[in-house]
């Protein structure tokens, strides 16, 4: 995704590491450029607000357990494959 305006961050980049940047596992400075592009990028932000919700609805409905490192990778690693997928799909529309 992309909203066709310039950015000091790609939207893909931003997008792609929401979750990263909703569960403060970015470096401080990685989070600064995220936190500049949603300010300045309404469908990135947009965006956001829906992970985030997804976010809280997890969490409400798992309580406090925690999913074991291995599961969390795998995943992440998944949720990546997907990105790279929906990317690839997006650039051979263009």
């Amino acid at each position: 995704m992309s909203c066709g305006e310039p950015h000091k961050t790609d939207c893909r980049d931003v997008l792609a590491e929401v979750y990263l940047y909703l569960d403060l596992e970015c470096d401080d400075d990685r989070r600064e450029l995220i936190r500049e592009h949603l300010d300045e990028c309404s469908p990135c932000l947009r965006e956001y607000g829906i992970e985030q919700e997804v976010k809280i609805l997890v969490a409400r409905c798992c309580g406090a357990e925690r999913a074991p490192d291995g599961l969390r990778e795998r995943l992440r690693a998944k949720l990546m494959e997907f990105v790279v997928e929906a990317e690839a799909h997006e650039y051979l529309a263009e």
